[in-house]
Formats: structure tokens, sequence, C-alpha cells
């Protein structure tokens, strides 16, 4: 039996991010950029509006006021997207929408609300300051620039920076494509139910699930019995796979046949058990060169498995540099007990309070009770050598997702 740490650090370096693909803008978005972006032009590219107004001379309005207001010919009428075709001189002035190139001549824009027209002139009722209200070339991105680092995952303001210069397409990580397996001749999938001695196959459905969320493709080979043929034909298809996810069939039972495949020629295995709770029963290795994670039948030890080894080890796939979930401290509100030698994963339930964060257990932490689960937005993690912890100490969460981010303040 390996520890956490070393198990997490074997799987981790055998695993390296994917190759690039081209796709479209929209295609891109949560993804991980593979190319560095600079900017080919200005943004914005000429000196315009920041609003609708005036565009004139600072030193033309000097002392204006409702009581006294100066009045300025108006030369031009300027709309976003057309060019000024005339040079703004002393005492005049040009209507300008926001977005529309600042004519020659004037230095600085007056809103609309604080004008009044009247004819062919416009009253001014307040002065300026040269520079107001103007966005200047590249005042958001000089050209050359470098906007965006490989690396950088995709989010709605990459998407509206790349637009703004004119990228439809760009090069990021391939998505992995990860084959789930489901071991076991007790299992059944949803429709094929004829016996309440039957098991349905919820590993498949979850761990597919959990695949989808981090961002990669499952690919859900379905059930594969505890004999030797039927297992060798579902792992040969999931050859075709960038990662390989079974389910069942690593612990010391007589069918346990995967980390037993795992060991044949051609084929490698590095561990099949690691000191944590729930997940004792994990293997890692190969089948020839795709990688595989024998995580353990029972449904919760599955999913906490999953969430410690394997996602990290999509996310690096992605090309994500950031591999794991989100820890915060929070108040245990009631006593735990575990064994000193493992690392412990508690399902838990996690409260906003006015002194900060309280977390509660979801009841039975039974490795096959799913409900727990369910209940649960993150997992109490108690370190190896730690058997008791007491209510009211503050202990580390690992967040399960972002629901804590959703909650209202207390009193709210």
């Amino acid at each position: 039996m390996i520890s956490y740490e070393e198990a997490l650090q074997t799987i981790l370096g055998a695993i390296s991010p994917l190759g690039l693909e081209k796709v479209s803008l929209f295609d891109a978005l949560d993804r991980v950029i593979g190319e560095d972006i600079f900017a080919g032009r200005a943004i914005p590219p000429k000196d315009n509006s920041a609003m609708d107004g005036y565009a004139l001379r600072a030193e033309d309005t000097v002392g204006a006021s409702k009581e006294k207001p100066i009045r300025l010919e108006v030369i031009e009428d300027i709309p976003a997207g057309t060019i000024p075709t005339k040079i703004v001189g002393p005492g005049q002035a040009a209507r300008i929408m926001t977005g529309a190139p600042l004519p020659a001549g004037a230095d600085a824009i007056l809103r609309m609300e604080d004008t009044k027209k009247e004819g062919q002139k416009v009253a001014i009722f307040v002065p300026v300051t040269k520079g107001q209200d103007i966005r200047y070339q590249g005042e958001d991105v000089r050209q050359g620039e470098q906007v965006i680092a490989k690396g950088d995952v995709i989010r709605p303001a990459e998407v509206g920076m790349l637009a703004s210069l004119g990228r439809s397409f760009v090069f990021v990580h391939q998505k992995p494509v990860v084959a789930v397996v489901s071991t076991g001749d007790e299992l059944v999938d949803i429709d094929e139910l004829s016996t309440p001695w039957k098991i349905i196959n919820s590993n498949g459905y979850s761990l597919a699930a959990l695949v989808k969320d981090c961002g990669a493709v499952p690919m859900q080979m379905g059930i594969a019995r505890d004999k030797r043929e039927d297992l060798i034909e579902k792992f040969q298809a999931a050859l075709r796979a960038d990662l390989i996810l079974s389910s069942g069939g690593v612990s010391v039972g007589d069918y346990d046949l995967v980390k037993t495949i795992m060991k044949e020629v051609g084929n490698r295995m590095q561990f099949w058990r690691v000191a944590m709770r729930p997940g004792r029963p994990l293997a890692f290795g190969s089948l020839g060169n795709v990688p595989l994670v024998g995580l353990p039948g029972n449904p919760v030890a599955s999913m906490v498995s999953f969430q410690q080894f394997v996602r990290p080890a999509i996310l690096k796939m992605l090309g994500h540099r950031n591999l794991f979930r989100r820890t915060i401290k929070a108040r245990l509100a009631e006593p735990v007990q575990k064994g000193k030698e493992v690392r412990q994963f508690i399902r838990a339930l996690i409260r906003r309070t006015k002194d900060g964060y309280e977390v509660v257990t979801t009841g039975d932490q039974g490795s096959g009770i799913l409900k727990s689960m369910v209940r649960a937005n993150g997992l109490v993690v108690i370190p190896v050598g730690v058997e008791k912890v007491a209510a009211g100490e503050w202990v580390t969460v690992q967040l399960l997702d972002d629901s804590l981010d959703r909650m209202p303040e207390p009193g709210v």
C-alpha cells in the first residue's frame, strides 16, 4: 500500500497534455489555449468618443454655465461607424455618437446631457477638460502586445478579446476521450433490471458524468462480466481512448481480474492499494500505452477516488495548470473518528455562518451510501496520523462544486 501523495505523484507523472487542435471561437470557450496571442492591431484602432455628445476644443468651454452658456457652431454630425470629414476649429463643435472616430481639431467630448441644440448651434452648460471622454488609440491594447498566454483558459472575456482581434479560430488542447468500463456479474444496465438481486450500473453513469464535467469526452463501454475474455474484449475496444477508467475488479476477491490483466506482458501495474478511505483498492498502470485507473466498485469510493486522482489527470491532459479542487477552512459541527494510518475523505455539507464556514457530515459514511454523496458539496480531509477531531475544530474541506459561491451571506 502506498501513500495518497505517492499515488497522486505517480499518476500525474505518467500523464502529459494532449496535442493541439484548431477550433472556432465559440468552441474554444473553457478550453486551454495552446498558443500565445499577440495583438495584430491596436484597440481601439483610432481615438474615439466614449459618450454621445459633442467633439470640441476644451479651451472653447472655459467659463460655461447654465446661467451663461457658450454657443458653438455645429459643423458636422458623426454617427458611429462613419469617418469625420471636417476639422473642428475655434468656436466649432461636431455632434458625435459613442464609438465614432474623433474629428481632427477636437480634444474633448462633452456629453449630450450638458448641452442644448439650438438650430445650427449648440449651447454648452459646463466646461470640459482636455481629453475628457475620449478613448485613445491603443488605450486597451497596443499593437504587438501579448494579450493571452499559452496555457490560459478561454473564458467569455478571452472570447471577446479574440473577437476584437479578428481571431475566429485558435489552437487549443484536444479533449481527451476517456473510456469507462464497469465490471461485475452483479451489474445490469438501467433498462435491464430483471431481478431485485441485480445492481444497476450507476458507476458507468456517474463516472461518465464526472468525465464530462471535467471537459473531457466519456466513452461508455458498458459492463464487463467477471470473465477474463469479456474483460479483455472491453479493454481492447477501450484502447481507442486516451485514458481508461474501470470500476470494480481491483480488490482481493477471486473475481477481481482487472489488476491481474494489468500485470500481463505488454501491460503494467504500478500500484493497487492507496492509504485512503474511501478508495483503498485503487490500481494504476497501463494497457499497452494507454493509462488505466482501476477504481473501486463501491459508488462513493469510485467517485471520491475520481476526484482525487482522475480529475487532476484529465485536467492535465486538457492543458490546465490548476489541477486540484479548491479547499477552504471550516469549523466542524460534530466530532469525527477515523483510522490513524489512512487519509480520510468525509462527505459533508458546508454552510456559511457569521463567523465563517461550518461543515457537517451528510450521514452514514459507508462506501455504498450514494445518498450521502448527493447531499454533499465538500469532503472533509482528515490527514494520516489523526484519529479524532473534536466538534468546533477547524478542518480542511475540499469543495466538490461551486454551490458555495451561490449561497447567500448569513442574514441576507
